[in-house]
C-alpha cells in the first residue's frame, strides 16, 4: 500500500534552493529525529521525504500492549496522524520499503519503483522481532504458520486480537518472558486466553532485574493466571498448517491454538548492509549519529550500534535524536552522544517495575540495600559504590523512582541512612523531591519528556495537567509516570493549577457533567447509548470506556424505555456472571437476607456436583458462590439452579445481609431478617453508579455489621429502626452516618429507596455512597431525603417505583440468548475502565 502526502509547493519561492533530507524509517526514532529537526527550523533548510514500511503515521510501540489488551484502541496511540506530515511540508511514502541506497550517487531505491535523491540521508530502520530457531515455526511455502505472531506492529497486534477472539481458540504460549513477552501476556489474558509463558531464563524480566525480583514479579505474574515456565526453550512449533501445540526441551509439550513470539529483537540492518553501510551489531555511527566514513548518512535509535552498544529502551533514542538534530541543522555542532545510562520505567503486566544499573553488588565493598514483601509483590534493590548508586530494581512501588534516576543518572551523593533511598524517611518525597530534581531529569521515559519541559508547557500558559500532558504527551505511554507529572506540574504552577474541565464529565466520552448530561438525555429524548453519542458528542468515536457508564445511567433514568445494545456492556453484564483471573466465572445464585432452605442447599449442592465446579465459597454478604464455571455452560447452570441472580457481578444494588433476628438470638429487638428480605426483595438488581451493599441488624450489637454499609439499618429500643448511610468497610473504612431514626420499617424501605435514587441521580460514576455522602454532606441528604427540603421526595420515589416495576431476572435470557454468541467462549471482552480502590 503507498500512501504519498505532497508537499506543498511555492512557499519559499525566491529564497535559496533548499537541501534534500531523507528519512528512511517513519517510526519513533524517525519521526522523533525529524521533530527535533523541525524544532530547529528545519523547515526552513530541507525539503523533508520520509519512507515507512507500514501505511501509517508515526504511533507509539510502548502502547501495542495496551491495544491488545483493549486499554486503548488503534487511534489512541498514534503520535503523529498523516495531517501532521502535510501540516509541516512533509512528503511521506507511506507503506513504502527502501530496498537499496547508492552512497555515491545519493539515491535511494525503493519498492515502488521510485528513486529519490537526498543531500542529507537518515536511516531509522528500527528492529524486527527475533524469530529463534525452532522446528515447525514455518510451513513448507516458506510463511509463517497460521497461528504463529510476532509483537512488533500495529498490524500484528490486529492480527492477534482478531485472532484471539475466533470461539474456537482458547490457548495461548508466548515465547519470551522479558518486557514484552509479559505484557504480549497479560494482552491476551484479558481476551479470556488461557496463557503460559515459556522463558529460557532462569528468571523473569532477567535483563532489567535479579533473581530475587523475577522471583517476585513471577509470584504477580501468576497470580493473574498465567503459567510461567523458565529455564525453558521451545524446540518446536506443532501442527501440519496451524498451530496446535508446542515442544519444550526439558518438559511436556504444551497444547495451544496460537503462539506469540517475543524472544527478543534484532536490529534491522539488511539495508545497510546491502548498501555497503559499516555494520557490526547494528549500523554504526560516531558521537554525531553520523554513519562511519559517510559525511552525509547519520542513523538513529534500534538500528544503530554506537560505541558498541545497541540500545532497544525509547529514553536513549530520544537523546541520540537531539544530539542528530543538532548536526543536521548546523544548530550545535559541537554536541555529542556519549551514550545513555538505561533507566526503564513500565508497568509490566499491571506491576510497575523500575530498572537502571546493576541488579546487584559486583564487589565485595558493594552496598546492597533489599526490601522484599512478597505477599504485596513489592521488591526493592539498591547497589551503592563509593557512595553512589550504581543500580537499582523497585517492583511494585516506584514512588522513589524519580529521586533514584537523578541519583544514578548524576551520581549524587548519597543520605547515610540508606533505608530513606526506599521510603519516605527523611529522603526527598513528593513536592521536595519535585523541587530537587533537575531540569533534565526524565519523567515520562515513554515520550522522552523532562521535567524541564513540563515546567516550560506551565510557563507557556498550560493551566491544567492534562493540558501539559497534551502538550508534553507526558503520561501518554504507559502511564506509570502520571503521579510524578502530576506533582512536577502542581509544583511549577506553585499550586495554582486550574481544575481540569474533564475531570467534572460524568464518562470521559461526553462532555458533561452528570445534571447537564441528563437533562440533555430528557430533553433530546435519547435511549441508548448510541443515540448519546451521535447527539452529544457528534463526529467522535464512540469511546470504550465511557460505555459501560452510559449504559447504567440510562437505564437509571429511563427504566423499561432503555433500549439495551450489547456492545454497551463488560463482560460481566453481558453474561451475567463475574469473570475470574481464569476467564471461567463465577455464579452467586440470590439468597434473600442470606435466608437459605433445604432445598436450595440440596439444588446448589446438586448443580455444584454435576458441573465438576472447582470451587464453592460463602461469601461475606451470606450467600454461596459457586467459581470456576465456563461461559457456555452457564444457560445450564441457571436452569439447573432455577434460582433468581444474586446479582454479585455488576454495578448495582446486591445484597442485604441480616443477622439472626429476634425469633431466634436473646438480644434481637427488631425482626431483622424479615426487614432484610423485603428490601432485597423491593430493590433487587437496580442499577446503580457502584455496588450497593445493605445490612439490617437486630440489635444494637450490630452483628450484620450495619453501620460498615451504603445502607445499614439497626433496630434499637422501643421498637425504632436507625438508618445509616455510607459506611465502608472494604478498602477503606468509614461509619455511616446516621440518616433517620424511624418508629415503622415500612418507612426504612421508603427512606432506602429515596436514598438510593437520589444516589443514582447525584454521584459520579464509580463513586461509592462512602465517599457521596461525606461529598454532599449528611445534614443536606437528611434534608432533602427525611424533610424534603427541595420538594423532590415524590419524584424520587416514582423513579424509584419505576425501576422496580420494570426489574426482570437477567438469567431468563438462559433460554433465548439475546445474540447467537452470547454465551460463546472467547467473546471480545468490552474493557471496563479501571475502578478505583475507594
Amino acid at each position: 500500500m503507498t500512501s504519498v502526502l505532497d508537499r506543498p509547493q511555492g512557499r519559499h519561492a525566491g529564497t535559496a534552493p533548499r537541501r534534500r533530507l531523507v528519512v528512511v524509517g517513519n517510526g519513533m526514532a524517525g519521526a522523533r529525529a525529524v521533530e527535533e529537526i523541525l524544532a530547529r527550523g528545519g523547515a526552513e533548510l530541507f525539503t523533508i521525504t520520509m519512507f515507512g514500511d507500514e501505511p501509517y503515521g508515526n504511533y507509539n510501540r510502548i502502547m501495542l500492549s495496551h491495544v491488545l489488551s483493549g486499554e486503548e484502541s488503534d487511534a489512541d496511540i498514534f503520535l503523529n496522524a498523516l495531517s501532521w506530515y502535510r501540516e509541516n511540508s512533509i512528503t511521506l511514502h507511506a507503506g513504502v520499503r527502501v530496498d537499496r541506497i547508492d552512497k555515491f550517487t545519493k539515491h535511494v531505491f525503493s519498492n515502488d519503483g521510485r528513486v529519490t535523491p537526498y543531500d542529507t540521508l537518515i536511516i531509522a530502520t528500527g528492529s524486527r522481532s527475533h524469530m529463534p530457531p525452532m522446528d515447525g515455526l514455518y510451513t513448507p511455502g516458506g510463511s509463517v504458520k497460521h497461528g504463529v505472531f510476532g509483537f512488533r506492529t500495529i498490524d500484528d497486534t490486529r492480527k492477534m486480537v482478531q485472532h484471539a477472539q475466533q470461539d474456537h481458540h482458547r490457548r495461548a504460549v508466548v515465547i519470551g518472558g522479558g518486557l514484552l513477552g509479559l505484557e504480549a501476556a497479560y494482552g491476551l489474558k484479558s481476551h479470556g486466553i488461557e496463557v503460559e509463558v515459556v522463558h529460557s531464563g532462569g528468571h523473569l524480566m532477567n535483563a532489567q532485574m535479579g533473581p530475587d525480583g523475577g522471583a517476585i514479579l513471577r509470584r504477580s505474574v501468576e497470580a493473574l493466571g498465567i503459567r510461567v515456565h523458565t529455564s525453558s526453550r521451545t524446540t518446536a512449533v506443532l501442527g501440519t498448517d496451524r498451530v496446535s501445540g508446542v515442544s519444550l526441551r526439558d518438559r511436556d509439550d504444551i497444547e495451544c491454538d496460537m503462539v506469540v513470539v517475543a524472544a527478543g529483537i534484532r536490529p534491522n540492518v539488511d539495508l545497510a548492509v546491502l548498501s555497503g553501510l559499516p555494520v557490526e551489531r547494528a549500523i554504526v555511527v560516531d558521537d554525531r549519529l553520523r554513519v562511519q566514513d559517510e559525511d552525509d548518512i547519520y542513523a538513529v535509535g534500534e538500528c544503530v550500534q554506537h560505541r558498541g552498544e545497541v540500545y532497544g529502551l525509547v529514553a536513549p533514542l530520544w537523546e541520540q535524536a537531539v544530539v542528530l538534530a543538532n548536526h543536521v541543522t548546523g544548530v550545535d555542532t559541537s554536541s555529542a552522544y556519549l551514550g545513555s545510562r538505561t533507566a526503564t520505567k513500565l508497568k509490566v503486566a499491571g506491576v510497575e517495575v523500575a530498572s537502571m544499573g546493576l541488579h546487584g553488588p559486583e564487589l565485595d565493598t558493594d552496598e546492597h540495600i533489599v526490601f522484599s514483601e512478597p505477599s504485596r509483590g513489592v521488591f526493592k534493590s539498591i547497589v551503592v559504590r563509593d557512595n553512589k548508586m550504581v543500580g537499582a530494581t523497585l517492583l511494585g512501588d516506584s514512588r522513589k523512582v524519580a529521586y533514584l534516576t537523578q541519583a544514578y543518572d548524576r551520581g549524587l551523593p548519597l543520605p547515610e541512612e540508606r533505608i530513606s533511598l526506599m521510603f519516605d524517611v527523611g529522603g526527598p518525597g513528593g513536592d521536595a523531591g519535585v523541587a530537587e530534581l533537575d531540569d533534565g531529569a526524565q519523567v515520562c521515559n515513554c515520550n522522552g519528556v523532562s521535567k524541564g519541559a513540563l515546567v516550560a508547557a506551565v510557563k507557556d500558559g498550560c493551566t491544567t495537567v492534562s493540558g501539559a500532558m497534551d502538550a508534553t504527551r507526558a503520561g501518554k505511554g504507559c502511564g506509570s509516570c502520571k503521579l510524578l507529572v502530576k506533582q512536577v506540574v502542581e509544583w511549577a504552577a506553585d499550586g495554582a493549577v486550574e481544575e481540569d474541565p474533564a475531570a467534572s464529565y460524568y464518562v470521559p466520552g461526553i462532555p458533561l457533567d452528570k445534571a447537564s448530561l441528563m437533562a440533555a438525555i430528557r430533553k433530546q429524548g435519547l435511549r441508548s447509548v448510541s443515540q448519546v453519542f451521535a447527539a452529544l458528542a457528534p463526529g467522535s468515536a464512540e469511546d470504550a470506556k465511557s460505555k459501560m457508564g452510559l449504559a447504567s445511567l440510562l437505564k437509571m433514568m429511563l427504566a423499561d424505555q432503555y433500549i439495551d445494545e450489547r456492545d454497551a456492556r463488560f463482560i460481566n453484564d453481558r453474561v451475567h456472571a463475574n469473570i475470574q483471573r481464569d476467564g471461567t466465572f463465577s455464579v452467586v445464585p440470590q439468597m434473600k437476607g442470606g435466608v437459605t432452605s433445604v432445598q436450595q442447599l440440596r439444588r446448589i449442592a446438586d448443580v455444584a456436583e454435576k458441573h465438576k465446579v472447582p470451587l464453592i465459597k460463602l461469601t461475606g454478604g451470606q450467600r454461596i458462590d459457586l467459581l470456576g464455571i465456563p461461559k457456555e455452560d452457564l444457560p445450564q447452570v441457571w436452569a439447573d439452579l432455577d434460582m433468581p441472580s444474586g446479582y454479585a457481578y455488576g454495578k448495582s444494588f446486591r445484597t442485604v445481609k441480616t443477622c439472626v433476628g429476634k425469633d431466634f438470638c436473646r438480644y434481637g429487638t427488631g425482626d431483622s431478617t424479615k426487614l432484610g428480605i423485603e428490601i432485597e426483595s423491593r430493590f433487587q438488581g437496580i442499577e446503580s453508579p457502584a455496588k450497593l451493599k445493605l445490612a439490617v441488624s437486630g440489635c444494637p450489637r450490630n452483628c450484620a455489621e450495619s453501620l460498615v454499609k451504603d445502607v445499614g439499618v439497626v433496630a434499637v429500643e422501643g421498637g425504632r429502626w436507625e438508618l445509616y448511610v455510607g459506611g465502608a468497610a472494604g478498602a477503606h473504612i468509614r461509619k455511616g452516618d446516621l440518616l433517620a431514626t424511624v418508629d415503622d420499617p415500612e418507612d426504612v424501605k421508603l427512606l432506602t429507596g429515596r436514598f438510593m435514587q437520589y444516589y443514582r441521580e447525584n454521584a459520579n460514576w464509580l463513586e461509592r455512597t462512602y465517599s457521596f455522602v461525606p461529598r454532599v454532606g449528611i445534614e443536606h441528604l437528611r434534608a432533602v431525603i427525611v424533610e424534603d427540603s427541595e420538594g423532590i421526595a415524590a419524584a424520587l420515589d416514582g423513579a424509584m417505583q419505576a425501576s422496580v416495576d420494570s426489574y426482570v431476572d437477567p438469567w431468563s435470557e438462559r433460554a433465548d440468548p439475546l445474540t447467537p454468541g452470547q454465551f460463546r467462549t472467547s467473546l471480545p471482552l468490552t474493557v471496563l475502565p479501571q475502578v478505583p480502590v475507594r
